[in-house]
């Protein structure tokens, strides 16, 4: 596995994702996120898909759209499917398999809208205030 996140290695990921899709929607994102971390793990993914999707907000001069709990929310909760489902490779198979992931208002589960919606959670990590993450089994 791959640890190293660069400028390349989130273009090639997001290449890989738009070959296919007309837009950059909530399944791209969750198929770029699926992509990193089965290709380089959770941490690493986390590294990669910030610091791609702050680079990519800032290119199109809207650096404030880059929300630091809501990315990192989205990383582990694909990282804790990706790792149960940890032998496919075929992306369709993983979203059938969990479709709550491709409901872009999966965090609304586990945050309250007022919490999402502060600076405090836009710029760092906020713990989630009505109910915790599904954890792996240790």
């Amino acid at each position: 596995m791959t640890t190293l996140a660069t400028p390349d290695t989130f273009d090639e990921l997001l290449r890989e994702v738009m070959a296919d899709a007309e837009r950059f929607g909530h399944r791209q994102h969750v198929r770029l996120t699926w992509l990193a971390v089965r290709r380089h793990g959770a941490t690493a993914a986390l590294d990669l898909i910030g610091e791609g999707i702050l680079r990519t907000a800032t290119k199109a001069g809207a650096p404030q759209k880059f929300h630091v709990t809501m990315t990192r929310a989205w990383v582990e909760l694909v990282a804790l499917h990706a790792h149960d489902d940890a032998t496919d490779t075929d992306f369709e198979r993983f979203a059938a398999r969990h479709p709550d992931l491709l409901d872009k208002d999966l965090l609304s589960r586990h945050y309250r809208p007022q919490t999402l919606a502060s600076e405090q959670a836009r710029t760092a990590w906020v713990e989630p205030d009505l109910a915790p993450f599904p954890r792996a089994a240790a």
